[in-house]
C-alpha cells in the first residue's frame, strides 16, 4: 500500500505536489469513491484509480531535455490557446508534463517527464540543485551590482539565497550587460527580480544549464531523451 499521491505520480499523471492538489480538489476516485485525504494510502494493482474519470495506468517512465524557444508557455494546455512546450515534442506517446518551469519569455533548458517522483526530487527546494542563466541586461553592470546578487536581495517575498554572479561582457552598441547567474531557487521570475533591484532590468534571459545538463547539440527547439545515467546521476544528487 502506498499513499495515492505517490501512485499518482509514478503513473504519469503529474508531480506529487500537483497530484496532491488533484486529490484536494475532489477530482480523484479510488473503486467508484472519491478521495480527498492526502494520507490515503492505496493498492497500485488491485485498486481502480481514476482522476477526472480516466483510469489510470502505470507508463514507463521517459525523460526528455528540451531547448526551449521563447514565446512558448511551459504548461501543458493553455486557456488562451497559447503555444505550449508540448506542441514542440512531437512523436511522444507517453503523457509527459514539464519539470518546473520557464518563463513564456524565456529560453532555454527544461526538462519534461511523466514520472512525478523525478520531477518532484528536481523542483524540490532542498536538493539545490544549480539552474545557471545568462541574462542580458541594461546598461553597464558594475562590481558593487554584481555583489549585491551574490550576497542575496531582499525581494517582497523574502531574501534570496547568495547567487553565484559573473560579468561576461559589455555590449557598447546596445548598452547591455551580458551576465552568468545561478540560482539553486525556483521562485516566480525570480532572476528578472533580482537583476530588476540592482537597477538592471532583463532584456533577454536564457537556462544554460541544470546540474550537470548543459544545451550542448540541442538546437533552439529541439530536444533529446536523457540517458539512463544521467537520470540515475540527477536522483543521486
Amino acid at each position: 500500500m502506498e499513499r495515492l499521491q505517490k501512485i499518482m505520480a509514478q503513473a504519469g499523471v503529474a508531480s506529487r505536489r500537483k497530484c496532491e492538489e488533484l486529490i484536494v480538489s475532489g477530482r480523484v476516485k479510488v473503486n467508484g469513491v472519491t478521495i480527498q485525504e492526502l494520507g490515503y494510502k492505496a493498492d497500485a494493482v488491485h485498486d481502480e484509480i481514476e482522476v477526472d474519470g480516466k483510469k489510470i495506468a502505470r507508463e514507463n517512465h521517459v525523460y526528455f531535455l528540451l531547448n526551449k524557444p521563447t514565446g512558448y508557455i511551459t504548461s501543458v494546455t493553455d486557456p488562451q490557446g497559447r503555444k505550449t512546450v508540448l506542441d514542440l515534442m512531437k512523436g511522444i506517446e507517453e503523457r509527459i508534463y514539464p519539470v518546473g518551469r520557464l518563463d513564456y519569455d524565456t529560453s532555454g533548458l527544461l526538462l519534461l517527464t511523466n514520472d512525478g517522483e523525478f520531477a518532484n526530487r528536481i523542483t524540490h527546494p532542498r536538493h539545490e540543485l544549480d539552474k545557471v542563466y545568462e541574462a542580458t541586461v541594461r546598461g553597464r553592470m558594475e562590481e558593487d551590482a554584481l555583489i549585491q546578487l551574490r550576497q542575496g536581495i531582499a525581494l517582497e517575498d523574502g531574501m534570496t539565497a547568495p547567487a553565484g554572479a559573473v560579468r561576461l561582457r559589455f555590449n557598447e552598441k546596445s548598452k547591455t550587460t551580458l551576465i552568468r547567474l545561478t540560482i539553486h531557487e525556483g521562485r516566480n521570475r525570480q532572476v528578472r527580480r533580482m537583476c530588476e533591484a540592482v537597477g538592471h532590468p532583463v532584456r533577454k534571459l536564457k537556462r544554460v544549464r541544470l546540474a550537470f545538463l548543459t544545451l550542448e547539440g540541442v538546437p533552439e527547439g529541439g530536444y533529446r531523451p536523457l540517458t539512463a545515467e544521467e537520470v540515475a546521476r540527477l536522483y543521486a544528487l
